[in-house]
């Protein structure tokens, strides 16, 4: 292992033996190998990953794929049975609800005893207490029992040791999945810090926008085995793929459902002055001219429909392929049904060049009530009309997708992703992954 390297795992394997009964444990005992009153079940199989210092590293998977025992191996509350790791610096873990608490002891005792684990003593963590409360904003509930909180109690103290015990690497599972947004947004700042300052992340969880923000590198588990790993964007939309195949179980979401209904379009606004400055200068060679539908793009589905065609088009009607916050713009999905499809429901999301969802919308909720039945083989077309957001200037890409039933169990028929590539030529500077279509700022001395 380099001295760049904090963490390295080779060949890893974790099996465990899974007895029926609690007296098989000591039947096994007794019986000197000579029988066998367990079955094994191996949770991990021939892991290997490096992680280099101040890295931020995703895992992702559905549930029993093994990414918490992977994290336990690394935080050395489990042997591998197979391979080896190894770990340096100081690491801080929040792992599942609760875990190194302990119930009976108060908030107050968990701390000091916490940190004595990380090689602190009292005095030092005294010095901390404060800090460590203050963050944890539980008030007078840091003098009682564990086991009296809730989980959002448990959470808020357990990240707010790891945020003080001047940790080297950080390791996260699931923990910002509890708690209110309030708290979660403090947390995300910390997080946002500790990396600029040159720490390390080892993040587990099911929100893959999070994981996109964050990470820089993804590992996919599936079955205990590294199914893929790469970019955010790549690993992810993989992984968002074997959602939606049919031996799945299917997850809640339908193309375009995070963003709810958008806003139809108002009165058009006249950019055209700005596009042809824009198309006058020099810049423009580098600049996509017209964004084409990208029928190689990578996509999936059960094949009850296929998308056919993807335009996106001004207020004139014409084809565009760079974009202006507030314009007013028409996106168009077109496809035909390759079997009785009884509630359509089409949509779309808008993500950056890290693969993070910023908006999107469906059908869904116009047409809830009274669905367009699409026969088998005929046409169908789905019209979005709205005003794209202020969005840095930068390369986007649009996914779409067909699929049928309701937005919280679809069947995904086609699902394609980065359909359309656009570039966004911000018509004024915007702060964050989106702006707004400012329509004035005032300021006045009272």
């Amino acid at each position: 292992m380099t001295h760049e390297t904090c963490i390295s795992v080779q060949n890893a394997s974790k099996t465990f033996r899974l007895f029926a009964h609690p007296g098989d444990r000591i039947k096994q005992f007794f019986s000197l190998g000579f029988k066998q009153y367990h079955r094994e079940f191996t949770a991990l199989k021939n892991i290997s990953l490096q992680v280099r210092r101040g890295e931020t590293i995703g895992i992702i998977g559905r549930n029993g794929s093994g990414k918490s025992t992977l994290l336990q191996l690394i935080c050395g509350i489990l042997k591998p049975s197979a391979g080896s790791i190894q770990v340096t610096g100081r690491v801080s873990a929040l792992l599942e609800l609760g875990a190194g608490f302990n119930p009976e002891f108060t908030g107050r005792e968990n701390v000091f005893f916490q940190g004595a684990l990380l090689g602190f003593n009292r005095a030092q963590m005294e010095t901390r207490f404060e800090q460590i409360a203050a963050f944890a904003d539980i008030g007078a509930f840091i003098d009682q029992p564990v086991r009296t909180y809730s989980s959002g109690m448990y959470v808020r103290l357990a990240f707010a040791v790891a945020a003080h015990v001047d940790a080297e690497l950080l390791v996260i599972d699931e923990a910002l999945s509890v708690g209110d947004a309030f708290f979660v947004q403090k947390c995300m700042r910390y997080v946002d810090d500790f990396v600029r300052k040159g720490g390390t992340i080892l993040f587990v969880s099911h929100d893959i926008a999070a994981v996109a923000q964050l990470c820089q590198t993804v590992y996919w588990l599936a079955d205990g085995q590294i199914k893929l790993q790469g970019d955010p964007k790549t690993v992810i939309e993989g992984y968002i793929e074997s959602l939606y195949q049919p031996s799945s179980t299917r997850v809640p979401g339908a193309p375009g459902s995070s963003m709810g209904q958008a806003a139809r379009a108002q009165d058009a606004t006249d950019l055209r002055d700005v596009r042809q400055d824009w198309l006058n200068s020099s810049l423009y060679r580098n600049a996509i001219a017209v964004s084409q539908f990208a029928r190689e793009s990578r996509g999936f589905g059960e094949n009850g429909a296929t998308i056919t065609g993807v335009s996106l088009t001004n207020a004139s009607g014409d084809a565009v392929g760079t974009v202006l916050g507030g314009e007013l713009l028409t996106l168009q999905i077109h496809g035909r049904a390759n079997k009785n499809i009884d509630i359509p429901l089409v949509g779309f999301f808008v993500k950056n060049s890290t693969g993070q969802t910023l908006f999107g919308d469906n059908t869904y909720l116009s047409y809830r009530d009274a669905p367009p039945r699409i026969a088998t083989d005929h046409p169908f077309e789905a019209q979005f009309t709205f005003r794209f957001p202020v969005l840095p200037l930068g390369d986007y890409a649009v996914t779409v997708a067909v699929a049928e039933g309701t937005q919280a169990n679809p069947v995904q028929h086609h699902w394609i992703h980065d359909a359309l590539l656009l570039r966004s030529l911000s018509s004024s500077v915007a702060t964050g992954l989106v702006g707004i279509p400012m329509q004035s700022i005032t300021l006045h001395a009272t």
